[in-house]
């Protein structure tokens, strides 16, 4: 497949210090840096950040949406009073996948007791799945490594395509036949 067909993979980082160029932004090219370890050869991305502002996060979502068939965030998923992903994925989604939040708090509560705070969660804009993740690397690793299995089978489901990835070269779930399960 043409890789200037293939959609890009947007990632959005949500805080206020970074988008006001205070603090490096770590989360968002660790999610970059995630994904493209899953494709045989370079990738497009759309990076963004934002301020912790639901309007602006809103707004982003729904643009990055339009071009993307994958949008991850990164940041704002706590319960600190600047964390509004989960607010702005409330007014940005039809759907939403909650099998996806409760997945990464399961599986990051066995190192991290305190993941059980995390708001993360899944939804639909339009034809493109948005993910969120927290904002620190060790933990989008973690979480991208327990719901990868299920991304490009989403995506798939919703009428999109992330093109090949090695993962799904090996994947037994990822024929055609996956979607009569």
């Amino acid at each position: 497949m043409n890789r200037d067909k293939i959609a890009p993979i947007g990632v959005l980082t949500i805080s206020d210090r970074v988008s006001r160029g205070e603090y490096e932004d770590r989360g968002g090219p660790a999610v970059q840096q995630w994904l493209q370890s899953r494709f045989q050869g370079p990738r497009r991305f759309e990076l963004r950040s934002v301020p912790d502002e639901v309007e602006q996060v809103t707004e982003n979502l729904q643009q990055m949406a339009r071009i993307c068939a994958l949008v991850v965030t990164t940041g704002g998923t706590g319960i600190g009073p600047r964390d509004i992903t989960p607010e702005a994925m409330k007014e940005a989604c039809h759907a939403f996948l909650p099998g996806f939040g409760e997945k990464m708090r399961a599986s990051s509560w066995q190192t991290v007791p305190t993941a059980i705070l995390s708001r993360a969660t899944a939804g639909l804009v339009d034809r493109c799945l948005v993910i969120n993740l927290p904002g620190h690397p060790r933990a989008i690793g973690e979480c991208m490594d327990a719901i990868w299995p299920a991304i490009p089978h989403a995506i798939e489901i919703i009428g999109g395509s992330l093109g090949e990835t090695i993962d799904a070269a090996a994947d037994p779930h990822s024929s055609e036949d996956s979607n009569r399960r």
